[in-house]
Parts: C-alpha cells; structure tokens; sequence
C-alpha cells in the first residue's frame, strides 16, 4: 500500500495511535493526530512525536482533523462508529484501525489470539516458546506493543522483517475495523459478554470476534475451544485447517488434557508435553491457555522439549491471579485484570481457601448475577469499590456479607483487620478501571504498593 504524500489522520492518541502515526510517516504520509481530551492531558503521548513532522489537533473541534484526509486511522479505544466518523465515512472517507493499517506493512506470518479472556497469557506462552526454540518472534499487539512497531521495524529494515513471526493479541475492538488482516493462524480461546457496554448484543460481540477469519485461506490454520460452545460453532468461519482444544475430551488434531496429562497431536503422531500438576500456573482455565499455545507452538516447528521447558517455568502475568504477598498467613492476590464478570469466576475458582473478593468498579454491561453461586460457595465478604458498587450488591441477592469501600486503601485495610490464616484476599474486580484508575495495571499496581505497605 502506497501511503506517500498522503493526508492521514490518526485518531486516539493512546499507544496504538502513537505507533501508527510514526509508522505512517516512516512511509511518507502526511500525518495529523487527533483526540478528543486536551494538550494538557496528553502531554506524554505528544512527547512521543516529532512535533515539527506531524501537525496536532486536540481538544475542542478535534472532529476537523477528519477533513480533507485521504485516509483515517483509529485507535482500539475509539469506537468504530462515533458520529464523527460515521459522517466521515458518508463523505467518502476510508476508516481503519492501527491492526489493519500495521498488516500492511508487516512481512512475517501472524500468529494472531482473540477470545475474551487469557489473550494476554496465552500470546506471552506462544513468544516464550517461540523464543525458547531459537525463533525470532515479534510479541504485542493489543497487549503491550503496537503491531505498527513491528511493521516500523520492518519498514525501516528496507522491507525485510527482523522477525520470523509475529505473535499478535488482538481484540473485538480492533477486529472492527479490519480489511485485509490475514493471519497465518488464528485463534479463539473462548467467548463470554464482555464489552455490551459498547456492543448492541452479545450476537454482535461474538461477530466481531469472529472476524479475525475472514481473510484466511486454505493453507491457513484456526485454533478453537472445543469446550465453548460460541467458539466451537465459529469453526466453520474460516476456510483453513481447524485445529482444536479441550479440557474435556480427545480432539482429532490439537492439544487435549488426557487425566493428568497435556497431549498432543499435529499430523499422525500423539506425543505428551507434560503433567498438569507440572505447570506454574492456577487454575483450570489456565490449562486451556497451555493447551492452545502448545496447538500454536507446534505449528511453528516448536520442539516438544522447549514448549515443557514454558509450561514448566511460567508463574504467570502481572496481574493475572498474581500472588503479592503472604502475611500473617493471609495471601494477597491481584488479578486486576479481570476486568468482566467471567475472568472473576475463573478466578474464585481457582483458588481453594476462603475468599475476602475486592471488586467493583466501571461497570461494562456484565451479568454480575452469574457472581451469585460461586460468591456464596467460596467467599467470606465481598468488598466493593467504584461506579458498579450497588448493582453487585443488588446482583448478589441474598448473599449479605457485603461491605462498601470508598478507596482501595480503605478495602484492603477492612480486609486485612478482619482476614485470617488461610484466607485470601483477591483484588479481581469483575469491571474496567476508568473510575478510579487510568487502567487495570495502574488498579493492580496501586493494590500491590497498598498490600506491600501493610505492617509485619
């Protein structure tokens, strides 16, 4: 795609904007950034950017940014249909987002992971064995590093990819607005609502999600849960090999939890990676995450030997079921990345003490009633936070052991005063972060600096 001398605008000055904006001038567009908040609140991200090479305009009018431009360009965060853009679009303007944009330009197979939860585990097992197997592997997407860096490498390389595959993490929000995405792999871990404050039906979500096959071919691979029903039924979607996963039952070619063991079959051959109780990781749905990077691994030529060496050794993500502390024989445990009410669940259930649940916060549309049995079976008290406060407390009807906390400082304190040997205390919030923090890593990280403070 030739961009040069090209009026483009970048909308959402986020991470993903950032990126998109100095790879599009790396191949010679003409650049505007827009965004909606003001200068000032955008200082850091507008460091980031050559000032003199990209014209800004933010805050108030933002929207006239959209003008005259050959092509917008559009950040996660920003919906896909703002009327803005919706009125940009009727003017015949051509919208697409920094996932579509970077696919352009990258020149190495993807690997790319949706589903709405373990996105970010499973990527990081699929890089770690990747590398383990001397592959050099480009990790990111919606988790961490934009794919727009990868294909700025690539751009700045003369065209040659400094990597031999790309591991992506990639998002419903991202997926809305593809053309051309093509992965080499595409993988769907599972489906539950999620996101129904931006989508009109959870019929929608699922659609966006399965979005992420529709430009494969025949020669390409998808990789389904076939112990979620949403995720099994979009295994027609594509047209290329469809491999599976299952907790459950043997699958015909993928990976599978035979008892204790994580078996494997890609092509004739059935071979054991290792044990359950081997891996580092908790809990059940953490085996499916194995099981799916280990389907994906093996795609990529990735040794046996290497993909148990991972397994064997990952403790897990920052702020996913991540243990902070054991005090007084109280575990504190921040999984502040579960930001919906299914990530909560699987969360509860994987841990085996008594439960003080920290949770609450902006609320996403989620059926905090599907909190009510494992709440009842597994916890002590709840202890909410934030804007969704009173319809988890509404939701949890006739659970009554409940508190309300003004600040995560002043839940933590209730929980620690009141906790005992062999309690946990869980920060697994079951809502977005926006209320209260700039993001669900700030909420985890302000929840370790809180717990790591409290006295011997």
């Amino acid at each position: 795609m030739d961009l040069k001398g090209k009026k483009v605008t970048v909308v959402g000055l986020a991470r993903s904007g950032v990126a998109a904006a100095k790879l599009l001038q790396a191949v010679g567009a003409r650049v505007t950034v827009t965004d909606s908040k003001e200068e000032a609140a955008l200082a850091e991200p507008l460091s980031r950017l050559d000032r003199q090479a990209v014209s800004v305009r933010v805050g108030r009018g933002y929207e006239a940014a959209l003008d005259g431009a050959d092509l917008a360009v559009i950040s996660p965060g920003v919906p896909t249909h703002l009327d803005a853009l919706d009125a940009a679009r009727r003017r015949g303007l051509r919208v697409i987002g920094e996932l579509e944009l970077a696919s352009w330009f990258v020149r190495a197979p993807t690997l790319a992971i949706t589903g709405t939860n373990g996105k970010s585990t499973t990527v990081t097992l699929v890089g770690l064995a990747l590398n383990e197997s001397a592959k050099r592997a480009f990790v990111g997407g919606n988790l961490g590093t934009p794919l727009s860096e990868a294909a700025l490498a690539t751009c700045q390389a003369g065209g040659v990819s400094p990597y031999e595959v790309l591991v992506a993490e990639v998002s419903s929000f991202q997926l809305e607005s593809i053309e051309r995405f093509h992965p080499w792999v595409a993988g769907v871990l599972n489906i539950t609502p999620d996101h129904l404050d931006r989508y009109p039906s959870l019929d929608a979500y699922v659609e966006a999600k399965a979005r992420i096959f529709e430009n494969q071919t025949a020669s390409d691979y998808a990789v389904v849960n076939a112990d979620d029903e949403r995720v099994a039924a979009l295994a027609s979607r594509g047209r290329g090999t469809v491999l599976r996963f299952s907790r459950a039952q043997p699958v015909e070619q993928g990976a599978w939890l035979d008892g204790d063991r994580i078996r494997v079959r890609i092509g004739a051959r059935t071979e054991e990676i290792c044990r359950r109780d081997e891996l580092r990781l908790i809990g059940a749905h953490n085996v499916s995450n194995v099981l799916a990077a280990a389907t994906i691994a093996l795609l990529c030529g990735c040794p046996l030997e290497a993909l148990g060496r991972v397994f064997r050794t990952f403790p897990g993500l920052e702020h996913a079921l991540e243990l902070v502390r054991e005090r007084r024989g109280v575990r504190y445990v921040n999984d502040s990345k579960g930001t919906n009410v299914d990530a909560t669940i699987k969360a509860l259930e994987s841990l085996d003490q008594p439960v003080w649940l920290i949770a609450g916060g902006r609320d996403k549309g989620g059926d905090f009633t599907r909190l009510r049995e494992p709440v009842q079976r597994r916890v002590k008290r709840v202890i909410l936070i934030g804007e969704a406060g009173p319809r988890i407390e509404e939701a949890l009807k006739p659970f009554d052991r409940i508190s309300e906390s003004h600040t995560l400082h002043e839940a933590i304190a209730l929980a620690a005063g009141e906790a005992v040997a062999g309690d946990v205390v869980l920060l697994s919030p079951a809502c977005a972060s926006f209320d209260m923090f700039a993001d669900y890593q700030d909420r985890g990280r302000q929840y370790k600096q809180l717990v790591l403070a409290l006295p011997e």
